[in-house]
């Protein structure tokens, strides 16, 4: 099964450990994030990679080679200017089954199987792997009718199910992706839904975390050794 990893931002929120490494080489516990994920691909059968780099790619090639190390198939789509968080799908010719596409700054315990056989048994071209979580607002909010306030909330706690940065595509996604441009995921899922595309979502609970931040890296990295046997259910002990 296919994959791509897209790893080609400079991770600016990231700064100052992204002056030296790509996001997806910083380490947690003693080992890449980006070398977490292969070994979590791999281990749900996804064995014929591409990582989507940019920045300091020539570190990231270096690493991983052609994969062998990790019994999978690594192929670099490098970026020669960014092209947003998909756009470089775009430029992938090889990919002619349902594939999966995850960001380099995830840290999750899902089940990368369940996830393609999920969307596999639908009708759609792309489907997101999604969570429910809690959003608080830290200010008073209004519930009004026209210029009538009916009730107010002080400091509500919505819940939403938000976007973990995973998905499994169709191939026949990459005709709303353009030629060399920057493309956000936002901008296909606008896409998709502006042509009456089909879009589902996979609700879930596993453990996920977005590494965006310095402080969810050092979160991230003080709760690795915890949680090592449910991130890498394939390691030796």
């Amino acid at each position: 099964m296919d994959a791509v990893v897209m790893t080609g931002g400079k991770g600016t929120r990231m700064t100052p450990y992204t002056k030296v490494l790509p996001k997806g080489l910083l380490p947690i516990g003693k080992q890449p994030i980006l070398e977490i994920i292969v070994k979590q691909l791999r281990y749900y059968g996804f064995d014929r990679l591409t990582m989507a780099c940019g920045y300091l790619a020539p570190l990231i090639q270096t690493y991983f080679g052609d994969g062998s190390s990790w019994n999978v198939k690594i192929r670099y789509q490098v970026e020669d200017h960014p092209l947003g968080t998909v756009g470089a799908l775009k430029n992938i010719k090889h990919l002619s089954q349902p594939f999966l596409v995850i960001n380099c700054d995830v840290l999750t315990t899902l089940n990368f199987k369940e996830f393609w056989e999920f969307h596999c048994k639908g009708d759609s071209l792309l489907t997101i792997a999604s969570q429910e979580k809690k959003i608080p607002i830290h200010l008073g909010v209004l519930q009004t009718q026209g210029d009538r306030v009916i009730d107010f909330v002080e400091k509500p706690v919505l819940m939403a199910h938000v976007n973990m940065g995973i998905y499994m595509m169709e191939p026949e996604i990459l005709r709303y992706i353009p030629e060399n441009q920057f493309f956000d995921i936002p901008d296909l899922i606008r896409a998709l839904l502006a042509d009456n595309q089909k879009i589902r979502h996979f609700a879930n609970t596993a453990y996920w975390h977005d590494i965006g931040r310095p402080e969810d890296y050092h979160h991230a990295d003080e709760e690795f050794p915890e949680i090592k046997d449910q991130l890498l259910p394939g390691e030796q002990r």
